[in-house]
């Protein structure tokens, strides 16, 4: 039983890692840049390793069948998705992710050629994957894998804690930016500034990595954000310049 969910943790950390690359490598492809993409701070998107298990889990008794490994896989994926795109939206009051400019795509949460791409990593996972993180898990003792996974998870861990404060951080700022939408103060822009700076006065950090790695949240939002950034750095000038004049202030009564 022990080997079975440290294994299974390792499958799921390392299946995020390669995930996160593959989602870092997608996007440079498409823009030149390279975008630290995903939910967590680190180098680990956990939708791919969580993914990852529930293919192992419920398409292993299917291994004679690729054809079956493939469409449930598509399936099980977009099952994923789907619902991950719903808790998070629930969860932080806004969509990280919009599919409804591709077509065949379900409430933008889902969408064909993601599904169908899905499918494809399926089975590269049942027969190609497996087979390789078996050989590796073989290659150390069962102790040295305890180790990391302790290890990793404590460093997962941290950055799950950092990374649901900045996403809520994210999330009141688009509560307040709606907030104000809805009572039509953006339409007079020196209020809607106003009411901004009261309403987002105890924000301490700007999700801008959040902001780069789910470019629609950007979108949807840009003009508020510019706003509520600008503001931010005119606090941090004032700030400095205040203890500069304390310290010139200091320094002539001495």
């Amino acid at each position: 039983m022990k080997e079975i969910i440290v294994y299974s943790y390792l499958i799921f950390i390392i299946c995020s890692l390669v995930g996160y690359f593959l989602e870092v490598l997608w996007i440079f492809i498409g823009s030149r840049k390279i975008v630290n993409r995903g939910f967590l701070s680190g180098p680990i998107i956990p939708i791919y390793g969580i993914g990852a298990l529930l293919i192992l889990f419920c398409l292993l008794r299917y291994y004679d069948d690729p054809v079956v490994v493939f469409v449930f896989g598509v399936l099980i994926t977009s099952a994923l998705e789907y619902f991950t795109s719903f808790v998070l939206e629930k969860i932080f009051h806004n969509k990280w992710w919009d599919y409804s400019d591709r077509k065949y795509n379900l409430n933008g949460r889902i969408c064909l050629r993601n599904s169908l791409a899905f499918g494809v990593l399926a089975i590269l996972i049942v027969y190609f994957v497996l087979p390789l993180l078996t050989m590796l898990f073989k290659a150390f003792s069962f102790k040295f894998w305890v180790i990391v996974s302790i290890v990793s998870a404590i460093i997962l861990g941290m950055d799950i804690i950092y990374s649901v404060i900045i996403a809520y951080n994210l999330r009141n700022r688009i509560i307040i930016v709606e907030e104000l939408k809805n009572e039509k103060i953006a339409l007079i822009p020196i209020i809607f500034e106003k009411k901004l700076k009261e309403l987002s006065d105890n924000f301490k950090a700007f999700p801008t990595r959040l902001l780069k790695a789910f470019p629609y949240i950007e979108r949807e939002y840009h003009t508020s954000f510019e706003l509520m950034k600008k503001y931010r750095e005119q606090k941090k000038k004032h700030n400095i310049d205040n203890i500069e004049k304390k310290k010139d202030k200091g320094n002539k009564k001495v």
